[in-house]
């Protein structure tokens, strides 16, 4: 019986960048779940009235696809914006099933105030980088996004 190359051992968890890009990624999140649950919003909001701004008067299926979530996940979604008041509902023509969806003028002012939450929060972690170094990670991780074409963003 021939004998058996012993396979090498396992390589440890930190030789991985999806190791570190998780470990950073999962503090980055956290933190900024927390200083948006201190305004009453959640990281699917914030995302849905960032892309409400983007794309005034977006169908249902627009923000599905901009979220990546189920139909029903976002129906309930949109409920709790139009419940906080950010957001409503609008019938698309006389009769018409079709709805879009717009910010109220109470969501449109909440936007800079929740931006300038996701701004201190890449200052608090990327902000002892210096400009060459951040450009060169946005960079890097745009190039990933674009070459494994990855569409959804995340949400929570």
């Amino acid at each position: 019986m021939a004998a058996r190359t012993p396979r090498p051992p396992p390589s440890p968890l930190e030789a991985h960048l999806g190791f570190w890009l998780r470990f950073v990624s999962n503090h980055v999140s956290m933190r900024f779940r927390q200083l948006l649950d201190q305004e009453g919003i959640s990281v699917a909001e914030w995302v849905a009235l960032r892309t409400l701004l983007e794309r005034p008067d977006a169908s249902h299926a627009e923000l599905i696809a901009a979220l990546g979530v189920t139909k029903g996940a976002a129906s309930k979604l949109i409920s709790r914006l139009e419940d906080k008041g950010l957001a409503q509902r609008q019938h698309a023509g006389a009769g018409a099933r079709a709805q879009t969806l717009r910010l109220t003028a109470r969501g449109r002012a909440s936007l800079p105030r929740l931006a300038a939450l996701a701004d201190d929060n890449d200052r608090h972690f990327f902000g002892h980088l210096g400009t060459q170094e951040r450009e060169a990670l946005m960079q890097a991780l745009q190039r990933l996004v674009r070459h494994h074409e990855l569409k959804i963003p995340p949400v929570e």
